[in-house]
């Protein structure tokens, strides 16, 4: 059974960085495309943020670009989201999903404060 685990979140001022890790276990193949999400306090759906093919093919969500890079290391079955100027608008919790096993990760906290 695969599972996903996110870490990585926290608190920081705006401005400032953090990277999240999505971790797979229980896979023995590729992860194929993998994408984060992020639902942000008192929205009911998950906004696309970023997601990531097989091949390394990239798509952000136009209010990351340019601030938030994804990337993978298929040896370790590991997606990474490396997040810059991070601003207050950027709260949320940021989840990472398998488009090849349609599963969630439990989410991490990511707050950024003014």
């Amino acid at each position: 059974q695969v599972q996903l685990v996110e870490s990585g979140g926290g608190l920081v001022q705006a401005g400032g960085s953090l990277r999240l890790s999505c971790a797979a276990s229980g896979s023995d193949d590729s992860l194929s495309a993998m994408g984060w999400f992020r639902q942000a306090p008192g929205k009911k759906q998950r906004e696309p943020v970023a997601s990531i093919t097989s091949t390394g093919t990239t798509n952000y969500v136009e209010s990351v670009k340019g601030r938030f890079t994804i990337s993978r290391d298929n040896t370790k079955s590991t997606v990474y989201l490396q997040m810059n100027s991070l601003k207050p608008e950027d709260t949320a919790v940021y989840y990472c999903y398998s488009y090849r096993y349609i599963i969630w990760g439990q989410g991490t906290q990511v707050t950024v404060s003014s």
